[in-house]
């Protein structure tokens, strides 16, 4: 018998039909990857499963854990299930954890609420930690959770789902913003779990490389159905259904670079050292202090495309802010067309001809302003522009989208599309320069392949500069010219990015390009 039986499942929201009759099973011992696109019911699934479901929403047919039908428990009766039969993972641990509570006590909480004594929840909860590779030496369970990277956090997240060691496990992308490294050590970490405690996974992802490296099974979900199941290796060598090509299609994505066209520099770096205080351990301790960033070198020409990866922590961002001019340099100098870059000046020229594409559009749009007035928002950097909506009409149709959105709210686009729109609001003052920090790590892989066509297209067409951070190598092979690679606070290697892929010389390099999921080098040819 199946651990977990889902059978012709449908799930109304109000008016709305959002699962369509979905059936899967997993048995005991098994990897069960469920993939598909932001929308396609993932989530949802795996909501009904742990009845996490929304208010309002009304589930219909069978989810049997075990043989009992947790569509016909009451809640009471779910929240004995919850931790003790199965446990979940969520995508962002630090919305999951309670800011102000200590990571043991909430790994602990797990096992108080179904009857441990405290004494024995903690020191369980300390196991438990350790087991998931938080040695109590390093990392106590006194700490809190911004104290710990993003890839602890996710531990402590794994730690809470199986303290109580359930039957079923369900992780909705847990390891999607995190570094190669990172994530291969998560799934390393849940692959070991599995085998150890005999329990069912049920992996949501839409990272297709990472579902051949781990999964036994998998099945594509579209539009609320599954759409195709099978053996891991049978879909990725059959793909029968249409939509699972386009979505092989799309993780093997290439964009047309175009020729490598750069002349004279545009920015430089020389020396550029970032420090940060430390606390002090008294008040009358010497206040010591942290180096993010280690005497870095860079210089990028007009045109050129380059690209920046490295581990979580390894100075990628603080690096950024300085060349941004968003933070002063401890040490060292840049510049941008031989002017200096200065945190705090007041130089709008210099503002313009550089720009940002983050990785969250929604977060840096202010909601109540229409798209016009976001997308013109950096023109106050430039003089004399005697037609600003004709300017507006402009980049937005260079994006793919219509001038006629510029009176549309920003909610009424999606997360591609809102991506569009930022990289129209850096366009807008026809910078020199444009960084994208993590532009298209939260993309579904069909949009974030139209995104780096867009890229890559504005590169060919208008000569544009840029600096791609990611942690994504795969993605940043195919959108660059010449990649950096960043560990500790240096740049220790810095070639061609084909040169580089074909063979590394840095030990570090080497590290990351063996912890990246890769396709099966057939199915990529053939997509």
């Amino acid at each position: 018998m199946s651990l977990l039986s889902v059978e012709t499942l449908t799930l109304r929201i109000g008016a709305k039909e959002v699962l369509h009759g979905v059936s899967l099973g997993l048995d005991p011992g098994e990897i069960l990857a469920l993939t598909g696109e932001s929308g396609s019911g993932k989530s949802m699934t795996a909501f009904s499963v742990m009845g996490l479901l929304p208010q309002g929403a009304v589930p219909a047919g069978a989810i049997r854990l075990d043989g009992t039908d947790l569509l016909r428990l009451s809640e009471r009766e779910m929240c004995r299930f919850r931790g003790q039969a199965m446990g979940m993972v969520f995508q962002e641990p630090m919305t999951a954890l309670n800011p102000v509570q200590r990571i043991g006590d909430q790994v602990a909480e797990t096992l108080r609420v179904h009857g441990t004594p405290r004494a024995e929840a903690e020191a369980r909860a300390a196991e438990t930690l350790a087991r998931v590779g938080l040695d109590p030496e390093r990392i106590p369970p006194s700490r809190y959770p911004h104290e710990l990277s993003g890839g602890q956090r996710q531990r402590v997240g794994i730690a809470m789902a199986v303290a109580l060691r359930p039957r079923l496990l369900i992780a909705d992308e847990p390891t999607t913003a995190l570094d190669v490294t990172t994530q291969a050590r998560i799934l390393d970490l849940l692959k070991r779990l599995v085998r150890e405690d005999g329990m069912g996974l049920l992996l949501i992802t839409h990272d297709l490389a990472v579902v051949h490296g781990i999964a036994d099974r998998l099945a594509v979900m579209q539009g609320g159905r599954i759409v195709e199941t099978g053996p891991t290796a049978g879909v990725f060598a059959e793909m029968r259904h249409p939509y699972t090509r386009q979505l092989f299609a799309a993780s093997a994505h290439r964009a047309e670079l175009g020729p490598r066209v750069t002349h004279g520099p545009l920015l430089e770096a020389r020396g550029v050292v970032r420090d940060y205080p430390l606390p002090r351990p008294h008040p009358f301790a010497k206040r010591d202090s942290h180096r993010a960033v280690k005497g870095v070198d860079l210089d990028i020409r007009r045109g050129e495309r380059v690209g920046l990866v490295g581990e979580s922590g390894c100075g990628k961002s603080t690096l950024t802010r300085a060349l941004l001019g968003l933070e002063p340099p401890t040490a060292g100098t840049i510049t941008l067309g031989g002017a200096p870059v200065r945190a705090g000046a007041k130089d709008r020229h210099l503002r313009r001809r550089m720009q940002a594409v983050f990785q969250d559009p929604y977060g840096s749009f202010d909601p109540r302003h229409s798209v016009g007035r976001l997308v013109a928002e950096p023109l106050h950097l430039a003089d004399n522009i005697p037609d600003r909506e004709a300017r507006v009409s402009e980049v937005l149709e260079a994006v793919g989208l219509s001038p006629d959105d510029a009176a549309k709210s920003i909610h009424a686009f999606s997360g591609g599309q809102r991506q569009r729109i930022a990289i129209a609001r850096a366009l807008v003052t026809r910078p020199d320069l444009v960084v994208f920090d993590e532009a298209v790590s939260a993309l579904d892989v069909r949009v974030r392949a139209g995104i780096l066509d867009l890229i890559a297209r504005l590169s060919r067409e208008e000569g544009l500069a840029y600096l791609f951070i990611s942690h994504d190598l795969s993605v940043v092979r195919g959108i660059c010219d010449r990649v950096m690679v960043m560990k500790a606070g240096e740049i220790v290697e810095d070639r061609v990015a084909e040169d580089l892929f074909a063979a590394p010389e840095h030990p570090y390099t080497r590290e990351l390009l063996a912890a990246a999921p890769v396709l099966p080098e057939r199915e990529r040819e053939a997509s």
